[in-house]
Parts: C-alpha cells; sequence; structure tokens
C-alpha cells in the first residue's frame, strides 16, 4: 500500500503545481483580455512568426476544432491574419498583425518576469534538473 502512495505524490504535486502556474497565468492574461488559449497562439506567432494553423495548434496541443474558434476569435480582434498557403490550399497561414504584435511587445515583458519569479525559488541547477526530469516524464 505505502508503494502506491509514493508513487502517487509526485503525480499530485506536479498537477497542482500545473494547476497554480496555470492559474496565475490565466489572471494575468485575463487584465488583457485574453484567455490562456488565446495568449498561447498568440506567444507561438510572436516567438516563430508564420505558422500553418495545424503548426500553432501542434505547438499548444490543442484540437484543431478548438483551434479553427479561438483563430477566429483574434482575427475578430485584429490581433492575427490569415492567408492561404500557394502550396497547398488545404493549409492555412497565420501571422500576428501589428496590432497583434504591439500587444505581445507590452505583454511579453510582464509575462517574463512572473515566470522568472514563479520559478525564482529554485537555483539553475534546480531548474535544468527539473527540465530534465519533466522530459523524462513526458516521454
Amino acid at each position: 500500500m505505502m508503494e502506491n502512495k509514493c508513487r502517487n505524490m509526485p503525480y499530485l504535486v506536479l498537477m497542482q503545481t500545473s494547476k497554480a502556474v496555470q492559474e496565475r497565468i490565466r489572471l494575468e492574461m485575463s487584465e488583457n483580455n485574453l484567455t490562456i488559449t488565446e495568449f498561447s497562439v498568440l506567444e507561438v506567432l510572436y516567438l516563430k512568426g508564420k505558422q500553418t494553423i495545424q503548426q500553432v495548434g501542434h505547438s499548444i496541443l490543442i484540437s484543431s476544432g478548438s483551434m479553427t474558434y479561438v483563430i477566429d476569435k483574434l482575427e475578430q480582434r485584429g490581433l492575427l491574419h490569415r492567408s492561404a498557403c500557394p502550396e497547398d490550399r488545404r493549409a492555412i497561414y497565420v501571422t500576428l498583425t501589428e496590432n497583434g504584435k504591439e500587444l505581445m511587445e507590452s505583454i511579453m515583458p510582464k509575462h517574463h518576469e512572473l515566470v522568472d519569479y514563479m520559478l525564482g525559488a529554485l537555483s539553475n541547477d534546480e531548474a535544468d534538473t527539473l527540465v530534465k526530469l519533466l522530459n523524462k516524464i513526458k516521454k
């Protein structure tokens, strides 16, 4: 019985931590009138530039149905623009508009500060170890 309890603890702490981190980011993004998913889409485009909808969905791990909805909302707000891919008519590219870029330029410094603050309790070695351990679990 004790073995199960020990194995369960890392899972519980990981889930609680994930929830706490997402809650902080959700609160921060609500100030910018964005959901976490909307922010994640904008962040991918901000960091990587032009992407297909599929590439964006793969980067943030959400279904294509949700993806279309989120992209529609962001396009209506004038934060991104979609365009057909000439080589593959099934693929649609999305890019940030000027408004989208400006919004992300105003959000990112504060977002990086928050992430640094949340992970600031870790030394560099601990942060490296955490990344290794999380990647090991992910595989």
